[in-house]
């Protein structure tokens, strides 16, 4: 469901982005050694520089999760508020006088 606020509250899944950069790591090692093994140097550094740009990635994945829930919410912590437009007291269709309508479509 959106509600229009999802840049505001989103959260990242630092579990899957986790584990799908640990296979991207096994991935990079592999190709790696394997196109140095057969003599391709070109494809290796290509491969190395992935490893790098994996590992570096994969150090900030685990960073965040383990600065807690403030990135990495748990099933217990719910999902943030959404900003909303009108006060809590006034139904959203009744704008304040003298109020331009809102651009926005729904």
């Amino acid at each position: 469901m959106r509600t229009g606020s999802e840049p505001v509250t989103a959260r990242s899944a630092l579990r899957a982005r986790f584990w799908l950069s640990v296979w991207g790591l096994a991935w990079a090692i592999f190709g790696t050694v394997a196109f140095l093994l057969v003599g391709r140097p070109g494809w290796a550094i290509a491969c190395g520089v992935l490893w790098l740009v994996i590992s570096i990635d994969l150090a900030v994945i685990v960073r965040h999760i383990r600065q807690g829930p403030h990135f990495q919410p748990g099933r217990d912590i719910p999902p943030y508020r959404p900003v909303h437009d009108h006060p809590p007291n006034r139904p959203p269709g009744n704008r304040a006088p003298n109020r331009p309508p809102d651009d926005r479509t729904s």
